[in-house]
């Protein structure tokens, strides 16, 4: 593929951002068509907000003159403990590179840029999901399973 950058994308960038989520969720979900215009329309609002007041970072990684990947984190607060004094975390989300180019190294550059504006903002508890290809990715970078977690299925 050659020499791929990551780079910053911002809200000139919302109409890209909002087309490379709409593929991520497809792909992950493994969706028969489009995702609905309810879904588009409140990714475009979570974006328009977050992008704004900074509580989401994004990338974009390009390659050859394509963008042929993207990762997000999202910032929020939880009540603050001994582990985490500050309460502020990151959930690193909408990872994906397309499949022509993964095992190139690009989604580990994505996850390391993300994971250095984390620590850029003091940001130590960082999350995520993963699906079982992409398991290994972050285990390689040093995420582990978390025990103790339970949620309530839809």
């Amino acid at each position: 593929m050659g020499s791929v950058i990551i780079r910053r994308a911002g809200i000139e960038d919302l109409e890209v951002l909002l087309q490379w989520r709409m593929e991520v969720l497809q792909n992950v979900f493994a969706l028969p068509g489009k995702p609905s215009e309810e879904l588009q329309k409140a990714n475009l609002d979570y974006y328009q907000k977050a992008l704004a007041d900074g509580g989401h970072f994004a990338v974009f990684a390009e390659g050859n003159g394509n963008i042929v990947g993207c990762g997000g984190v999202c910032f929020y607060q939880e009540m603050p403990s001994p582990d985490n004094p500050s309460g502020w975390c990151g959930y690193l989300m909408n990872i994906y590179t397309r499949a022509a180019v993964r095992g190139q190294g690009i989604g580990t550059k994505i996850v390391r840029a993300l994971l250095d504006e984390t620590a850029r903002r003091g940001i130590h508890k960082v999350y995520l999901e993963t699906t079982d290809q992409a398991r290994s990715l972050y285990e390689r970078i040093g995420f582990t399973e978390m025990k103790g977690y339970l949620m309530i299925p839809d």
